[in-house]
């Protein structure tokens, strides 16, 4: 140190020529030292509210998803409910020959409502899950849910409104036969061969008319087997 103060007071005239000099360039530290400081805190800032808007936007994905969970827990549940309402007409006889228009594919209101059910089930998903974030797929499987009930809604009140009224007295006779052949034909307490003999007379009524539904035959004919077997 003893140089440096030997160089001073010999040439202490120097800081009045390079005073200037040495302070700004001490200033200039200074302003560079705020300026590391402040893109430092800037850096800082930008991180925090990425972390914060990364934050908001899993929340919102979040009760975006669950959400769109309700909406199809929705649908499906409505999907479910006018499927029981069908298979009331499906799966019995003596209710589908009161109102035999649910299944005559002649009347157009009938023929939209099959069409409509057929559509609904081939969009129905196998897990609803898969549905998530697939707004096309949820708005279509939806919409054609609507179009079932509405389309159901519509068949079934012209099948109440007409019953029979549809067909000519003779058809009528027909398919009067044949719902009391049908009761004769599921009645547990009729013997196996007039429970089958019932049911193929039944068959015989309904040529021309009606076609029963594919699972209303075939639980007959089980029941009808069942009897056999025991």
């Amino acid at each position: 140190m003893q140089p440096l103060f030997d160089f001073l007071a010999h040439y202490w005239w120097l800081v009045f020529v390079f005073g200037g000099t040495i302070g700004g360039a001490v200033k200039a530290v200074g302003r560079a030292n705020e300026r590391r400081i402040d893109r430092r805190q800037e850096r800082y800032r930008l991180k925090q509210q990425t972390k914060i808007a990364v934050a908001q936007a899993k929340a919102q994905d979040q009760s975006d998803e669950a959400a769109q969970r309700r909406q199809i827990d929705k649908t499906v549940s409505e999907h479910q409910q006018i499927d029981a309402r069908w298979f009331a007409y499906e799966i019995d006889p003596i209710t589908l020959l009161d109102f035999p228009l649910m299944t005559d594919m002649r009347e157009p209101l009938t023929a939209d409502f099959h069409r409509a059910r057929s559509r609904a089930e081939l969009l129905r998903p196998s897990d609803p899950e898969t549905l998530v974030g697939d707004r096309k797929a949820q708005t279509d499987y939806r919409e054609a849910v609507h179009a079932y009930v509405t389309a159901f809604d519509i068949a079934e009140s012209e099948a109440r409104r007409r019953r029979r009224g549809g067909f000519t007295s003779d058809e009528q006779e027909h398919l009067a036969r044949a719902q009391s052949l049908l009761k004769l034909a599921m009645d547990s307490g009729a013997t196996p061969q007039e429970r089958q003999n019932a049911y193929k007379k039944a068959q015989r009524e309904l040529v021309g008319l009606i076609d029963l539904p594919a699972p209303m035959q075939a639980q007959i004919e089980r029941r009808i087997a069942g009897q056999i077997e025991a």
